[in-house]
């Protein structure tokens, strides 16, 4: 006589009871992580643009004190940061840059040349704010 192996339905249904448990005390954990995650992701793209555009500055300034190096590219706008970043654009189009406060640290504000602004970059409801540096090549 051939001896069978397998699960009893009782080891089955204990397994099964398990896993719903697991399943009703972490799903609710993972449900509402893309509210968390478009944030993230704006606060990134915002502090990659305040990267690009103090990089910018500083190359600018670089240039204007005779020091060799690349050549820095003309911000005299927010939404002229963009172009600071790798591909020259925003990752996606549902990023949307808006000017903010300008600050006068030589004429006033981005569009001046060392001038600065407080800008803001917004993704789906979440924003994030940077600051531009005015360079004029």
């Amino acid at each position: 006589m051939k001896q069978q192996s397998g699960f009893t339905l009782i080891e089955l249904i204990a397994v099964i009871v398990i896993l719903g448990i697991l399943a009703a005390t972490a799903l609710p954990r993972f449900v509402d992580l893309s509210d968390a995650a478009e944030d993230a992701a704006v606060k990134g793209v915002a502090g990659a643009l305040a990267s690009a555009s103090a990089l910018n500055h500083a190359n600018n300034i670089a240039k204007d004190a005779g020091l060799a190096g690349p050549t820095p590219t003309a911000v005299a706008t927010c939404q002229a940061v963009a172009a600071l970043l790798e591909g020259g654009a925003l990752p996606s189009t549902d990023y949307v840059i808006t000017a903010g406060t300008g600050t006068a640290l030589a004429g006033g504000g981005v569009g001046s040349e060392g001038g600065s602004s407080t800008c803001a970059v917004t993704y789906k409801g979440k924003t994030g704010n940077f600051v531009a540096y005015g360079v004029t090549p």
